[in-house]
């Protein structure tokens, strides 16, 4: 692979890191060398490469379940083969067969301890970095693979037995009497020949006889055998496709722990595979197409509308109560806006209500004496509680103000909340 990496397509990329992949070094590494490996093979410092492992730990393990995956998919320096590939027979590697299936067993383990849709999409970033770093230096320090000393590698040379003969050779002895003799072909004189060739039976041109031969046509080449069209992409779709209406069935008896948002991160699972495997036998490039809008479909799913999308959820709710019964228990929309007034209740009783946007502004305006306990969040975005702001992604206010008049009156309890992108203002008026 060359410099021009980034010219190549996806899945000559992946082959090319396959064959190319880094090797983990027996000095200078701290645990089983995969930092080290990544940074001595693309030129870059493994201290980096730790960082952003052990940053990518926080987010569902992500950083722990990649390192593993390196020990095991990384050959080791000098080995023929990684650890997993050994164990399937695939060459020789310095780790035993007990400590691979150790590994393995880890990595169940770190899958089925706090793995959530966090830490698939921090392996996905993580891929993802490494795919691009590949691309972009995957010409340099490319690993060789481990040679056979040449003095062993080759056998002793064949000596080739000569006989010792003292016979010389004697001169040439004219033919005896009466033995036929052949003619020898003369020369024609200054060199022309003498025969018409061959595209000029007839004799017609002898000045020219003396050219050259036309040179026969060039075959047309033979048309190139047609390609086999690989199966990935019909057997992970039918798969894909399988699991699904298997899930449809089973998933009224399984209660709320089997939803819509895992159904679409199984699918997904399985069409990430389905591509991987295209990878290698140059098929399956429309598992991207199914991929990319489930993917976005599964984060919507699981950061903007945890609780599910409402055809009807879309657009603005203005809202301006007058008295404790006209306040509903929950404003929701699914993206818009929702702008409630509460300034005109009355000034005792006590009343509870939620405004819930999924992407979009919450904005809810509560009477200036009123005893009001409120929680404000934004999944990203603005957040105004009463006075105290926050921004970004930590936005979480939880706050009690009994108002300008201290305790008594009317009593609010509130939940203003943005699950996506958005800003949330709680006033008083």
């Amino acid at each position: 692979m060359s410099g021009t990496t980034n010219q190549i397509g996806v899945e000559e990329t992946l082959k090319d890191f396959w064959a190319s992949r880094p090797r983990r070094p027996r000095q200078g590494r701290k645990v089983a060398g995969v930092a080290a490996a990544i940074g001595n093979r693309y030129g870059i410092d493994p201290v980096i490469v730790r960082v952003a492992l052990a940053v990518a730990t926080f987010y569902g393990g992500a950083g722990v379940i990649f390192y593993l995956f390196g020990w095991l998919l990384f050959p080791e320096q000098d080995d023929e083969s990684a650890p997993a590939e050994a164990l399937i027979g695939r060459g020789r590697s310095s780790s035993s067969t007990h400590f691979t299936v150790g590994l393995i067993a880890a990595v169940i383990i770190a899958f089925s301890v706090g793995f959530d849709f966090n830490g698939f999409l921090g392996l996905v970033v993580i891929s993802a970095l490494l795919f691009l770093l590949h691309r972009s230096r995957g010409h340099l320090n490319r690993p060789v693979a481990p040679t056979t000393d040449y003095d062993t590698a080759m056998g002793p040379l064949m000596t080739v037995p000569v006989a010792n003969t003292t016979e010389v050779p004697s001169p040439m002895t004219a033919p005896p009497s009466g033995a036929e003799t052949t003619p020898l072909n003369t020369p024609p004189a200054y060199g022309y020949p003498n025969q018409p060739p061959a595209w000029d039976p007839l004799g017609a041109a002898p000045f020219a006889w003396d050219l050259p031969e036309p040179a026969a046509a060039m075959p047309d080449p033979e048309p190139p055998a047609p390609r086999r069209r690989s199966k990935v992409g019909p057997v992970t779709v039918a798969l894909a496709f399988l699991f699904v209406g298997t899930a449809v069935v089973i998933e009224p008896y399984t209660g709320d722990w089997f939803s819509f948002r895992h159904i679409i991160g199984i699918v997904l699972g399985v069409l990430g595979a389905g591509m991987v495997a295209g990878a290698f036998t140059r098929g399956g490039r429309g598992l991207i197409g199914l991929a990319v809008p489930l993917a976005a479909l599964g984060i919507a799913m699981t950061l903007v509308w945890p609780q599910g999308f409402k055809a009807n959820g879309v657009g603005d709710v203005q809202a301006t109560p007058r008295s404790l019964s006209e306040v509903q228990d929950v404003y929701s929309r699914d993206i818009g806006s929702i702008n409630v007034d509460l300034t005109q209740l009355p000034t005792s009783g006590s009343v509870t209500t939620v405004a819930e946007v999924g992407i979009g502004d919450v904005t809810v305006t509560v009477p200036e004496n009123a005893d009001v306990t409120v929680f404000c969040e934004a999944g990203i975005g603005d957040v105004d509680c009463l006075g105290e702001e926050r921004d970004g992604t930590d936005t979480a206010v939880d706050r009690t103000d009994l108002g300008a008049d201290g305790a008594g009156g009317l009593k609010i309890e509130l939940r203003a909340e943005v699950n996506g992108p958005g800003t949330v203002k709680v006033l008083r008026g």
